[in-house]
């Protein structure tokens, strides 16, 4: 004999929740071809509310607008931190690393790892371009390097 457990609805809702939305991995031209269909196969005499289905496809447009721009503004700050980076080399550094070190040195590198931008430094640390606390010109300095070999 098979057992039937009770229905509880708060079990229901956390099943729900797990499972991913299809509606998620629509497209809008998937969209649109429902509201095409749906407004095609309505009846006559009782349409369906073609507003909330504009609405919803406005929704949708929005989104996919806001993630598009979002990923164009990362670029543009991974573009402008690689720039920024760039004219560093040469430069009297100082800052933390990856792991909370204080490290000072001249940067005789830029490294680009994944969607970060590192300086190497002449002492071989490595400072992430968001740990440099202190950018000093060479030419400030008492003893500025010997010019680097090319």
């Amino acid at each position: 004999m098979t057992q039937i457990s009770a229905f509880n609805p708060a079990d229901a809702a956390l099943q729900q929740s797990q499972v991913p939305s299809q509606f998620s991995k629509m497209s809008s031209e998937d969209f649109i071809r429902i509201i095409f269909t749906e407004l095609s196969n309505q009846d006559p005499f009782q349409p369906n509310d073609s507003a909330a289905l504009l609405e919803q496809l406005d929704s949708i447009r929005s989104i996919e607008a806001d993630i598009k721009l979002t990923d164009q503004l990362q670029s543009l700050v991974f573009e402008n931190q690689l720039a920024s980076a760039s004219a560093m080399i040469g430069k009297f550094i100082g800052g933390l690393t990856a792991s909370n070190d204080r490290v000072a040195g001249y940067v005789v590198s830029v490294i680009r790892q994944g969607d970060e931008v590192n300086l190497e430094l002449d002492n071989g640390w490595v400072v992430p371009i968001g740990g440099v606390e202190t950018v000093i010109d060479p030419e400030l300095l008492p003893d500025p390097p010997p010019p680097a070999e090319g």
